[in-house]
């Protein structure tokens, strides 16, 4: 269950970081309402994950998975096309992400 929460904490975090853009730096209610509510929604499902799966543990896999999906909406959204070294950055980050949730002892398989 706790993977399944970090999942939703994920996924709402994503969205409130695309909706920064959108709010104009707050001027625009409903982004701005997506923005608090998302980051709200995105720690409170952290602290359930965070139960039983180690806080540094979450915490990479929350902010890698977070920085990929945010460029890949941004993207779509915005069309801000990362560059290479952005894609090798971001290659990089998924697989130490993956590399701890494969080998650490720290994550309860």
């Amino acid at each position: 269950m706790s993977y399944l929460y970090l999942t939703v904490a994920i996924i709402a975090e994503v969205t409130a970081t695309s909706a920064l853009k959108a709010s104009s730096e707050f001027t625009r209610l409903l982004p701005s309402m997506v923005v608090v509510v998302g980051y709200g929604a995105a720690f409170y499902f952290m602290t359930l994950a965070i139960r039983t799966i180690p806080i540094g543990v979450t915490y990479a896999i929350w902010s890698g998975a977070g920085i990929v999906l945010v460029a890949i909406v941004s993207a779509f959204l915005y069309n801000q096309t990362p560059d290479t070294p952005a894609i090798i950055g971001m290659v990089l980050i998924i697989s130490g992400v993956v590399v701890i949730h494969m080998f650490s002892k720290t994550v309860g398989h």
